[in-house]
């Protein structure tokens, strides 16, 4: 199971470790590698970026982010955000690993049944959800600051 634990990181199943805001990119790396390959990524204004595959969901990690604008205090140094994606980008059912954010299985049920679980407040601001067109959830995101 994966679980987002919005101002922490990203917990890894079977108990790979947890990707903890702020770890340095080997710390990232270490942790994701004891659960999958790890293959680097590119993603712009970041330092570094990698992908890591399991279970027909694909983790992507980043980190060193420089504000588009040179605001230096808007920077993030170390791991900056975490997201699981599934590699279907029409999911029809449940994934085969849970992503849980608090007690809801965000892959597990059609997106307005998770929307409704995380009602009223919705989900935590730095938490990004993007649906498919089938209904189901395709991504699950978390940032170390809120958008």
């Amino acid at each position: 199971m994966f679980e987002l634990l919005p101002e922490t990181g990203l917990v890894l199943p079977r108990g790979a470790g947890v990707l903890r805001f702020g770890m340095s990119e080997r710390e990232a790396q270490w942790a994701a590698a004891t659960l999958a390959d790890v293959h680097e990524y590119w993603v712009c204004q970041v330092g570094w970026a990698f992908s890591a595959r399991y279970e027909g969901l694909e983790v992507l990690a980043y980190g060193d982010v420089v504000d588009r604008y040179g605001r230096t205090e808007l920077d993030v140094q170390g791991l900056a955000s975490v997201c699981v994606l599934r590699h279907d980008s029409s999911p029809t059912g449940p994934s085969a690993v849970p992503v849980v954010l608090g007690d809801v299985d965000l892959f597990g049920y059609p997106a307005a049944e998770v929307l409704a679980a995380l009602e009223p407040d919705g989900p935590h601001p730095a938490v990004v959800l993007r649906s498919a067109p089938t209904g189901f959830l395709r991504e699950a995101g978390l940032s170390a600051r809120a958008l």
